[in-house]
């Protein structure tokens, strides 16, 4: 992976243990919001990722590339593997039970995905400083040891609900996460 020094992790960040109440080893992991793109269920373009945690510190998740999803004809927009490296890495942090948003993300294209492809994505934290995550994810075509398309490294960086509800839509962040008080 081609990466910079700001998304290298710091000499001292340590790769976090789960918290208490983290999703345990096998578990599936649920749509943040039903209507984000690379999770929902009810975006209608969306990449519709399914994940799970196979060991409760990294995240493993599929989507097959549809029409909607490409560039040239019959292969994934680059766009859309990157979006999909962004919401893979993002699962994972979902694992350490606080927000986070993407502060920066490096990919790197190794071969084209066409159309109908299943890609299989992998991610996982390689430190934590301060309120910041350091993370990588690789996407590998048809099969969890398939030949790897594509990798990121990732900078994230921890936030407060309220930073949603500032910038957002506070009603939909009430209704899809009662398990966070959010005071505007």
């Amino acid at each position: 992976m081609t990466r910079s020094s700001l998304t290298t992790p710091p000499p001292g960040a340590a790769a976090p243990a789960p918290p208490p109440g983290a999703p345990l080893p096998g578990a599936a992991l649920g749509s943040h919001y039903g209507h984000c793109f690379g999770c929902g269920t009810e975006h209608p373009t969306g990449l519709h990722l399914t994940a799970r945690t196979p060991d409760g510190a990294t995240v493993e998740a599929e989507f097959t590339v549809g029409e909607a999803h490409q560039g040239a004809p019959k292969l994934a927009h680059g766009g859309v593997l990157a979006a999909a490296m962004d919401e893979v890495i993002g699962m994972s942090v979902y694992l350490f039970h606080k927000p986070y948003v993407t502060g920066r993300l490096e990919t790197d294209y190794l071969l084209p995905v066409p159309v109908g492809t299943t890609l299989h994505l992998r991610a996982w934290c390689n430190g934590i400083s301060g309120r910041k995550a350091y993370l990588e994810a690789e996407g590998r075509i048809g099969a969890p040891d398939g030949p790897v398309a594509v990798r990121a490294a990732a900078l994230f960086i921890e936030v407060s609900m309220e930073h949603f509800a500032e910038h957002g839509d506070l009603a939909a962040i009430a209704a899809e996460h009662q398990d966070f008080e959010v005071n505007p």
